[in-house]
């Protein structure tokens, strides 16, 4: 029962070599317009099948999704970024009347120029307010921001089920305005991913992979669709669209959709974005173990989860008693398949939350209450 050896800190640091694989080729692909190098999915684990079991799919080919783009589409706008390494574009929602705009991390890195171009044609240059490459987040300022700005209206990803319609709005391949429509693929999908190109550092370091409890959607995401809105139905937003699965090849080497691709949930966006606009940074929520994946039986059943390799001392963990070889099965009721999986969660958790988590120890089941400390790295 006890853990396997392939702690989640060293399946992080692998995951940083074969993104520079599967990552490799142009960024350039049918129209000759620089757009974002689209993350691709490294590692993705099961989402948890409570989450699949409960209600009808809510589908239903009679959505007017004409009315909900032409409400949206002023709240989504294009972004272009001028760089050392040359120009790229991505996309953006408008967050609030004071010119915040919400995007993905990796879309303005290493921008020195950026600018946003409305969904009316208006371009305004604007400069980077806070960047949260963990989560990849980031806020813009609009330099001199119009009156009539539309922010988009915040939906609660917390009441999707899986089959609820949805549509991406971005700017894929350097198209403004584009929207596709799909599903909700699955909930609480673990995902990690590293930007196209390996996310190096200067000097090569290669920065650490974004672990995502991310929405899955089968509505077409493509290069230059990150940092758009994922809305439902009614037209709130519920995921700012982040990274694709990927097939190996594609056009030019270059990712395209599959019908696999991944928002961030908009509950830990709106935790994030806010502390970006007051802060310029933002805490990170810390449980204090590492992890690895594991698998005990049970009733005569292989249970997989996440095992315990190792407690920090003064750690939340530490001081609720969790120990080196604890094999973690739920978070909150909800299923842990794998050390991704658990650490998918806390990521989406922010420092002051309560979590119940259940676990096994020598055979015995047992649940224990952490509260969330901020990680001290910020």
């Amino acid at each position: 029962m006890s853990p396997k050896t392939n702690p989640t800190i060293a399946q992080l640091s692998a995951v940083g070599l074969l993104s520079a694989i599967l990552a490799s080729g142009g960024t350039y692909a049918v129209v000759q317009a620089g757009q974002d190098e689209q993350p691709v999915v490294l590692s993705a684990t099961a989402a948890d099948a409570s989450s699949t079991s409960a209600s009808p799919a809510a589908y239903s080919p009679s959505s007017d999704w004409a009315a909900v783009a032409a409400n949206v589409s002023p709240s989504v706008v294009s972004i272009g970024v001028q760089s050392r390494a040359g120009s790229g574009a991505g996309s953006g929602v408008v967050w609030d009347t004071d010119g915040h705009i919400v995007t993905n991390a990796h879309v303005v890195e290493g921008g020195e120029q950026v600018q946003v171009t409305l969904a009316d044609g208006r371009s305004y240059d604007a400069e980077v307010a806070g960047s949260d490459p963990a989560t990849d987040l980031a806020v813009l300022t609009l330099s001199d921001p119009p009156s009539d700005l539309h922010p988009i209206t915040v939906g609660d990803d917390e009441a999707l089920t899986v089959g609820d319609p949805v549509m991406a709005i971005g700017n894929p391949l350097g198209l403004s305005g584009t929207v596709t429509t799909g599903i909700v693929s699955a909930l609480d999908r673990p995902v990690t991913t590293q930007a196209a190109g390996g996310g190096a550092q200067p000097g090569g370091q290669q920065t650490a992979p974004v672990v995502t409890n991310a929405i899955q959607t089968s509505a077409a995401i493509n290069p230059g669709n990150s940092g758009g809105a994922l809305v439902d139905s009614a037209g709130t937003l519920v995921g700012i669209n982040s990274s694709i699965a990927s097939l190996s090849g594609g056009m030019g080497g270059q990712p395209g959709s599959i019908g696999i691709g991944f928002a961030i949930p908009v509950g830990e966006v709106s935790s994030i974005v806010g502390q970006l606009i007051e802060n310029g940074t933002a805490e990170h929520a810390f449980l204090g173990i590492g992890v690895a994946d594991a698998s005990a039986e049970v009733d005569g059943a292989t249970l997989y989860a996440a095992g315990v390799s190792q407690v920090e001392p003064d750690s939340p963990a530490d001081r609720a008693g969790l120990q080196e070889g604890d094999v973690i099965t739920q978070i909150d009721g909800e299923r842990v398949n794998d050390s991704l999986a658990l650490v998918a969660q806390v990521r989406q958790r922010t420092t002051g939350d309560q979590v119940e988590l259940t676990y096994l120890r020598d055979g015995q089941e047992a649940t224990v209450t952490v509260t969330l400390d901020a990680r001290a790295d910020g």
